[in-house]
Formats: C-alpha cells, structure tokens, sequence
C-alpha cells in the first residue's frame, strides 16, 4: 500500500475514564487502516465498511416491521454470529499458539469496541479451553443497538442487543472450540442501567432452546397478515406484549456458517415440495446428512428412507437394486425380490454418486421421473410408485453430458433444484460445533472421556484447509480420542498423527502443516527443510516447537516470507499464490500492499 493512499490515524494511548482504562490499544489501533483513494478500509486483512448507526437503526426497524420481531431478531443475530467468528479468526492469527485464552478474550472485546458497536467490561471470568470451561459475566456499554431499539420502539420487556449477542456467541465459540452461548440478561431497551450477559456452553444452561432457535434459519413469512395472523413485528408486541414463542424444527445437520444457514434456507423452501433435489459438492461435505434433513422436513417425514451409493454396485447389478427383478429373470434368480423404488414408495429415494450410472438405468430412471413407472427386471408388469427422488453428485454433470457419459434429458430431470454444499474450508464457522458433536459421539461409542482440545490443537483444526472435509474431520477426531487420555484435552499429537505411510493419504500433509505452524506462531532464523514430505514427524515437531521458544522474528515478517514464496512457486500469479496460502485474492492484495508499504 503506497503510503500516499493511507490516511494517517493517530495513534492514541488508552486514558483511563473513573477507573476503567478504554479497550483499544496501540496494538489494536495499527491494524486499521484507511485506503480513501480506493474506498477500503481494512482491518488487518479484514475488509470493513463504515456506517451510519442510524442507517443501520433504520433498517433494523424496517427488518422488524416487514418479517415480525422473531424473524428479524434470528436475522441479526444470526448476522453477529458471523463477524465474531471473523474477529475470533482474527485474533488466533494475531496471537500466538501460547496466548491465553484471557488474552484473546481481550482482543474480542477490543474489535468490538474498535467497530463502535460496544464497550465491554469484564464481571467475573473462569475459562479453560483444555476443559471445555466457560463461564463469563460482562456488562456492555454505549451500545448502538439499545439506542437505536429505544429510539425506535421505546422501553419494553424484551432484550435487543442481538447482533451483539450473536457477536459474542461465534467469538467464544471460535476461541472455545465448542458451542457457547450468550444470553443477555439485562438490557438498557427494558428499562436497566447497563446491558448485562452471561455466557456458559450450552449444556450449562437448563432451557438453551430459547436462545438456539434464533442462531438457526427459520422460515421468514414476509406480509404475515395476509396469512390472517397479527404481525409479531407491530410496536405494541414491541412494547411488553408476550410473543408466541418460534416452534422451529430440530435439526440433524449441525452448522452455523451463513454458508450453512444459505442451505438450510433452501432445503426448507424445497422440502415441502415434491420436487427432485440434487445436491453438489465435493466429497465427505455432509450430501447425505442434507438428504436426510430434507426428508425430516417433507411431508414424506414418515415414510421410508433409503439411501444408494451407485458407484457401489456393480453395473450389473444396478437394475435389479433399482427396480427389483422377477423370478427366473437370470440364473441364480430363484425368487421375486423388490428393487429399491418399491421399498422406498411414499417416503425419499437417495441416489448419491449418480454420475456412475449407467446408460441402460440412466434411461430407466429417466422414465420413473418423468411417469413414476417401471418395469422390474425379467418383468412385463408396468409398476407406479410415489418416490421423491435426491440425488448427489461430486462431479461436474455438464462436463459428463460433453463427454456423452451422461444423458442431457436425464440432468435436466435431476436439476430442478440444485443445491451447491460448499466445502467445510469455506464455511470454517460450523467447525467449533462440528468438533464438539464428534468429540462427544466418539467418545460414547469409544468408552473415552474427552476433555476437549488444546489451544494448539485447536488453532491447527482452524486453520487447516481440509480437503477431505467433513469425513476427514471426522477421522481425525475419532483416531484423536482413541489416543488420548481420559479428563485429557487432544493435542498435536493425538490429532495430527503422521507416519510412514501417512505423509501421502493422511490428514494432514506435512508441508500444510508447516505452514500452519508458522503462520501460528513466532519464527527464528532457524532453517527451514526445503522437503517437507522427507522430514519425519519427530524432527517436524522438534522444528516446530523450537520456533515457538522464540520471538527474535515477528510474525509480520514470517508472513511476508510466506507470501513472498507463494508468488515465487505460483509464478508470480495472485489467484493461484492466494490458493496456496490458502487465502482469498483480496485478502493477499492487502498483504501485498502492507508488505510493499513496510519495504517502502
């Protein structure tokens, strides 16, 4: 960044207000920066924008009074949730893997502050990542939310900081590795002094359900009087009436991402419906688990279930499990048996991997979506069923039908309602949850009790990009608890085990979790081994700890050699350099910029 674009913020020393020191620091205060020429500021590598507390005041009345107060209370906190896990991301970068969790708490509370939604003040605080401890107590002052509720609606019964609760949620449970919730239980919008919250894991609290249901996507019914109902969103319901409480349906799925909450909003738009689904995405991103979860909230609820891997069965075989086979149809056939359409009538068929089917029983199928007909092998009786059909596929559908694997009227059939999954490195805000529901499944089925996670081990599981994704989330975790040790959180260790064979298909390469260490921690001059692949785990971990014993380097330079080495091995090529750090294009522009204004 050329220094004439910048415009220079002074840097100011915290004062002390009674007895108070204010929240932001020199060290915070640096890592915003103002870029007027092209309309950015940047917070680190953030992009933020600057607002209006009004505007924003104004469009969370217009939210309430078009979609009612519960509807638009999910909306905001669900939109909180998302930036205290971008900060919570933030702050682990910025820190050290030695940092307390005291100190990144700190941080939490000074991005808050920095962004002038809110300032924090500690009550009472005892929190162990290691053992999965959170209990905190803090007061907010001066916050946007309650002045602009008030200004709007007055004073009632009701609290209104919900982007700010959301915040503080997706914070601690980025930092904790688990799910935390925060529950305001004092506000300055029902008539208090000062905003008072609590947060606690969610298993601490005896009626979590109240405040879940805002942090998952719920159905939106816009003009809600035409359906004959009072909208919950009129001043009155503002102003202490009691509200019907949202009755939203459990989930099997388990996320939290605005990535997540784009696709639950969908699945509940299409699962009432007849249509086909088809479910895209990269392989171990959960299709399966979407499938079911479109079957729990269809009308077919009650029905049957039945899920097929097509790239499991032989293609001789296909037919006769799709649609069953007569008796004599070939030899070895000595009895009728039903195919899978027929058990699966009235309830949903789940065809994954589709894109291995065969020509002959792609065209079978073709007809069953089109008359919801067929006919069984070696039969001439016509048979009708009532199937929905999902179906999912890893690969490219369209580049199949190029390349005449698969039938252009068939896709066609099947793309009704497409729904991309992305993969878990892009919605990394459902991994503290994921890790939590894994470590508590494994550790059933395994006779283990599991702590948690390290501090270390959890900054690995972060920053990681994960390409085998959910699955391999899963692996790692359950190989992690079969290896530790019972009231013991995983390390490094139990985690990231990698051996002989593993260094090509384990979970983590050796190279990525390089770099991970050394973007997560202080370098030396040390010398880095130029063939990560042929360094053994032990010489790998005596490097990784000896970096983090010292602190004659910065971190920022680390990071710039990073880069540095990216553009080297991408051959000067951004989006592919970007790839390789495992980053966004725009967020190694702003690296690029800040190395080219430290060497100017």
């Amino acid at each position: 960044m050329r220094k004439s674009q910048v415009r220079e913020r002074p840097v100011q020393t915290p004062t002390i207000v009674g007895d108070v020191p204010l929240p932001v620091t020199p060290e915070v205060l640096k890592r915003l920066h103002f870029n007027p020429a092209e309309g950015l500021i940047w917070l680190e590598d953030r992009r933020m924008v600057l607002m209006h507390a009004d505007a924003i005041g104004a469009l969370r009345q217009e939210l309430i009074e078009s979609v009612g107060i519960e509807a638009a209370r999910g909306l905001l906190t669900r939109f909180g949730y998302a930036a205290g896990c971008r900060d919570a991301e933030m702050a682990l970068k910025l820190s050290n893997r030695s940092k307390a969790i005291d100190d990144l708490l700190v941080s939490g509370a000074q991005f808050h502050a920095l962004q002038g939604i809110v300032m924090v003040e500690k009550v009472y605080s005892e929190v162990d990542v290691e053992r999965g401890i959170c209990h905190l107590e803090f007061v907010w002052k001066n916050c946007f939310e309650d002045q602009v509720h008030i200004a709007a609606y007055g004073i009632g019964s009701e609290a209104a900081c919900w982007t700010s609760v959301g915040y503080a949620s997706g914070f601690l449970c980025t930092c904790m590795g688990k799910r935390i919730l925060v529950r305001e239980v004092s506000c300055r919008a029902m008539g208090h002094d000062v905003c008072r919250c609590i947060a606690k894991p969610v298993e601490d609290w005896v009626d979590p359900e109240d405040d879940l249901k805002y942090f998952e996507p719920g159905p939106i019914r816009m003009l809600a009087h035409e359906l004959g109902a009072v909208p919950a969103g009129t001043v009155s319901a503002l102003r202490g009436e009691p509200l019907p409480a949202a009755a939203l349906p459990r989930t099997g799925v388990i996320g939290a991402s605005v990535q997540f909450n784009a696709i639950m909003h969908k699945i509940r738009r299409v699962a009432p419906t007849n249509a086909t689904v088809l479910l895209l995405g990269e392989s171990g991103v959960g299709k399966s688990a979407f499938a079911r979860e479109i079957q729990r909230a269809s009308r077919r609820a009650d029905g049957p279930f039945l899920e097929v891997n097509c790239a499991a069965i032989p293609e001789q075989l296909m037919e006769s499990e799709l649609f069953g086979v007569e008796r004599g149809a070939y030899t070895g056939a000595a009895e009728s048996r039903p195919g899978r359409f027929v058990l699966a009538d009235g309830g949903t068929l789940f065809l994954d991997e589709i894109g291995t089917l065969s020509m002959t029983a792609q065209g079978k199928l073709l007809r069953v979506l089109q008359t919801g007909e067929f006919e069984p092998l070696g039969g001439g009786t016509t048979r009708k069923v009532d199937v929905r059909i999902v179906a999912a596929t890893n690969e490219n559908l369209h580049g199949a039908v190029k390349e005449g694997r698969f039938r252009e009227d068939l896709f066609y059939r099947l793309n009704v309602f497409p729904i991309l999954i992305p993969p878990l490195r892009e919605r990394r805000d459902d991994i503290p949850l994921l890790l939590e529901h894994l470590i508590r499944r494994y550790g059933a089925l395994h006779g283990k009790r599991v702590s948690g996670v390290t501090s270390q081990g959890l900054q690995l599981i972060l920053n990681y990009r994960w390409p085998g994704n959910i699955r391999e989330l899963e692996n790692v975790i359950e190989r992690g608890v079969i290896l530790g040790e019972d009231d013991q959180p995983l390390g490094y260790n139990q985690l990231f085990t990698i051996g002989g064979e593993a260094r090509e298909s384990g979970p983590m390469a050796l190279n990525e979790l390089g770099l991970i260490a050394a973007q997560s921690a202080p370098a030396t001059d040390s010398t880095v081994p130029g063939e990560y692949g042929g360094v053994e785990a032990d010489a790998w971990s005596s490097w990784a700890e000896d970096i983090v014993q010292h602190a004659s380097v910065s971190l920022d330079v680390v990071e710039n050699s990073l880069v540095k080495a990216a553009f080297s091995a991408a051959g000067g090529n951004m989006s592919k350099a970007a790839g390789l750090l495992g980053l966004t294009r725009a967020q190694l522009v702003y690296r690029v910029k800040k190395l080219e204004g430290s060497a100017g």
